[in-house]
């Protein structure tokens, strides 16, 4: 089966390249976080912790090739080894033949337990997904909560403007002050989109290789089931 380091490997040197990135534009980037640093605190958190359930998605994966490992050794020891999460459908199936390190396996026990074992996979992206799209969501509403700052204080300026003084220099001072507002209410919305943007492509090239590590485990758990399974089949098709 592959092994997931090589996934670790790119992985984190996805992670070390934004973070030069993001070291080069680092002035740029703090004005733009500091626009509003509650909610673009908020965006960087979610991020973080989906990089950590996208890792964990993977490094979940060494326990279960040391299982399947011990397991084709043949050797006794396999009922030491701590109960899979991911292959727990395989694990219960064998039952107390996985105890006596033996392997029997009908051909419709095999695609149950393959489904179940993807369906659990399935179950773990699905949280990576759900942070990719709350990245994206917190982005748009930083937006639409800037650009709604925006109007409010657009149109407070514009009611508070007097044109009735004969200082013309007083009137502009009072434009010029009003108008801080709707440009920090813009630097919420721009910033917001882009920590939220940049977060959910950050954490989808992270799923993406957390995905093909499982891929690459199911399909190397299926090949190696159905020859054992191919087998048990010859055996139990054989006249007694």
């Amino acid at each position: 089966m592959s092994n997931p380091k090589h996934t670790l490997f790119w992985m984190t040197l996805f992670l070390a390249v934004v973070g030069v990135v993001c070291a080069l534009i680092y002035k740029p980037l703090q004005a733009a976080f500091m626009a509003n640093w509650v909610f673009n605190l908020l965006i960087v958190c979610v991020l973080l912790i989906g990089v950590v359930i996208t890792y964990r998605q993977v490094f979940v994966l060494f326990p279960e090739l040391r299982w399947v490992a011990q397991f084709r050794t043949g050797h006794a020891g396999l009922s030491v080894l701590q109960e899979p999460r991911l292959l727990k459908p395989l694990a219960r199936q064998l039952d107390d033949d996985s105890k006596r390190d033996r392997f029997s396996l009908s051909t419709m026990s095999l695609r149950t337990v393959l489904d179940a074992i993807h369906s659990r996979m399935d179950e773990q992206r699905e949280i990576t997904r759900y942070f990719i799209s709350l990245l994206i969501f917190l982005g748009l509403l930083g937006t639409f909560w800037g650009l709604l700052g925006t109007i409010n204080s657009v149109g407070e300026v514009i009611v508070n403007l007097d044109m009735g003084q004969e200082d013309f220099g007083e009137v502009f001072a009072g434009l010029q002050s009003g108008l801080l507002k709707p440009l920090q209410g813009m630097g919420t919305a721009f910033s917001s989109s882009l920590l939220g943007l940049g977060g959910s492509l950050v954490l989808g090239f992270l799923d993406i290789q957390a995905g093909h590590a499982q891929n690459r485990f199911y399909d190397g758990l299926e090949e190696w089931l159905t020859g054992v399974t191919n087998l048990v089949d010859r055996v139990d098709d054989a006249p007694e």
